[in-house]
């Protein structure tokens, strides 16, 4: 066979995998949108079998010797070219999906589904030991997973690479321990004085209203409705489940106005990527993201440095104020702006303001990494758990469903995802500090509701390159330096000194 033909017939197998995965993610949504409770035992062998049969394709020996043809033909030569791009990112991909044995992969979803219902009811309940035996089965298949795909030094390694290819545990160790030193004293210098108005985003904001204002929102944004759609859901989250179909789940609450409509701008984040990215290349890695960090960052750039930011509000607020004027007709947009922007440390990381942001995000991946090494038994999750807070936070949840129950990744197998939640918000800062100077500042076209420009400096230097680069050499292309955390510790310290 010649390489072209190969190259066609590594395309076609890649697309139709793509495609079947696509059939997982539709059950995925309807799980957390509409699925009924009695189903879950019905989904759990669906997804179970979905697994199995997209191992089996993504581990086809058929697609490493269509692999070898291409490789080192003059198809792959250009190293930066569509074609070496896919058939590099392929085999990445090929590699560990071939170590791994069906029996587990399919284990591994059954067990997610099932261990997903048992979050829910321990969250209801506030009782970690409804979820703990699940929770417990998961780390042991996360173990069984890093064994068989391999590691350099620890089997967080191994996790970690899944979401944020080339990263290693040592490397994220170290960042998070210059953060901590960092962030621990910055938090209580900034945190904001008890008499601040908070109690002004407690008010009534009734659901329907909050729902109209944000798709509004979405929409100026640059969030395509007609090839997308906005719902509700126990945990918030994005999913493209093809070109022209990407979801988005939030969770408005009556009296939290800001905990709604700021997860609704995370989630449009990561929608404008998946609707940014060429679909002329879908099922092939220069259609995907090269790594979930990079997809965080567009989520935390629109949620904090545009959605927190005085153009937005300038714009926004008056709608807002006009929508909700028994809530808010008493209150300026300076206060309003206080309010949302004030630091307060506190047990819930989806309620965390950006600066005790990242100390949530160190506090779960220190506790993951230390159970799947073994030195934290599960059993003692909770009061490790509280530990963290009293240490990093100085607060103390007061019950499970306020502490480790708070969170639903870990129930769906996510080990090793946390981290990129706080390499995102790095990548953010720095990709939104450029473009801030690349444009000429942003905030006046904010005031005035036109996003386009920065959308469009996201759509050329990330959405559109695809996985030509990783993560890390895609950001220091973007911005001209490689990936630090300095654009977000002066972004967090410059614009958190609001009075």
């Amino acid at each position: 066979m010649q390489p072209a033909e190969a190259y066609a017939a590594l395309t076609t197998l890649a697309r139709e995998e793509t495609v079947l995965a696509s059939c997982s993610d539709l059950l995925e949504w309807d799980e957390e949108t509409f699925m009924p409770r009695g189903g879950v035992e019905n989904r759990a062998e669906q997804m179970a079998l979905m697994a199995g049969l997209l191992h089996e394709r993504g581990s086809d020996p058929r697609f490493g010797e269509l692999l070898s043809i291409v490789e080192g033909s003059d198809l792959a030569a250009d190293p930066a070219s569509d074609v070496a791009v896919n058939i590099r990112e392929l085999r990445r991909e090929f590699e560990r999906e071939r170590l791994l044995p069906r029996d587990l992969v399919e284990e591994g979803a059954r067990v997610a589904t099932f261990g997903a219902q048992a979050w829910v009811d321990a969250r209801e309940a506030a009782d970690f030991g409804v979820f703990r035996p699940w929770l417990e089965k998961i780390i042991v298949m996360a173990r069984e997973e890093a064994d068989a795909v391999g590691f350099s030094e620890t089997r967080y390694d191994a996790m970690l690479d899944d979401y944020e290819p080339g990263m290693t545990t040592r490397e994220v160790t170290a960042l998070f321990a210059g953060l901590k030193a960092r962030l621990i004293p910055m938090v209580e210098e900034l945190s904001r004085p008890a008499d601040l108005p908070a109690h002004v985003l407690r008010r009534e904001f009734p659901v329907d209203r909050q729902m109209l204002f944000a798709n509004a929102v979405a929409a100026a944004m640059g969030f395509d409705l007609e090839r997308g759609r906005i719902d509700t859901a126990s945990h918030p989250f994005c999913t493209s489940i093809g070109p022209g179909d990407v979801r988005i789940a939030v969770r408005y609450q009556r009296r939290n106005f800001a905990q709604g409509f700021f997860v609704l701008l995370h989630e449009v984040g990561h929608g404008l990527y998946d609707q940014g990215i060429d679909a002329a290349h879908y099922g092939m890695p220069m259609g995907e993201a090269p790594s979930l960090g990079l997809h965080e960052s567009q989520s935390r750039l629109w949620e904090n440095q545009v959605g927190r930011s005085l153009g937005f509000w300038e714009h926004f607020f008056p709608r807002l104020k006009s929508i909700f004027h028994e809530s808010l007709h008493d209150i300026s947009l300076d206060a309003f702006r206080r309010v949302i922007n004030r630091v307060t440390p506190g047990p819930n990381r989806g309620r965390a303001d950006e600066v005790t942001y990242n100390l949530h995000i160190i506090i779960r991946s220190e506790l993951e990494q230390a159970m799947l090494s073994g030195d934290l038994p599960v059993a003692d999750l909770p009061g490790a758990w509280n530990e963290a807070y009293r240490k990093y936070l100085s607060v103390t949840p007061k019950n499970d469903a306020e502490g480790c129950l708070q969170d639903g990744h870990w129930s769906e197998g996510m080990i090793g995802y946390f981290p990129t939640y706080t390499l995102g918000n790095i990548y953010a800062a720095q990709l939104f500090d450029r473009a801030d100077r690349d444009l000429g500042g942003v905030e006046s076209a904010f005031a005035k509701g036109d996003f386009s420009g920065l959308l469009g400096w996201l759509r050329d230097r990330i959405h559109s390159q695809g996985s030509r680069h990783s993560a890390r050499e895609l950001v220091a292309l973007a911005t001209g330096a490689a990936p630090t955390p300095e654009p977000l510790l002066k972004s967090l310290d410059t614009r958190y000194r609001i009075t």
